[in-house]
């Protein structure tokens, strides 16, 4: 089950981010875990887990990809 609770999670969060990202809602994070929570303590976990996970991911792209464009224009 904890397999299914994963890709559940992994997916909605990929989904939620996704929206976030379109329109700032951040509040749509709460929303979800809450709805989801009402039903499954376990995908609500599993999606909290899953939204920190792949924010981090995302925050470090994103600094390695300023990091490499800031050292191809300054190179040392």
């Amino acid at each position: 089950m904890s397999t299914l609770a994963e890709k559940l999670a992994d997916d909605l969060a990929a989904k939620a981010i996704a929206h976030i990202q379109a329109t700032g809602d951040e509040d749509v994070v709460s929303l979800l875990s809450k709805t989801i929570g009402e039903q499954s303590q376990t995908l609500q976990e599993a999606f909290i887990t899953s939204i920190r996970v792949q924010r981090a991911a995302i925050r470090a792209a994103e600094l390695l990809e300023r990091r490499s464009r800031e050292h191809a224009t300054n190179p040392e």
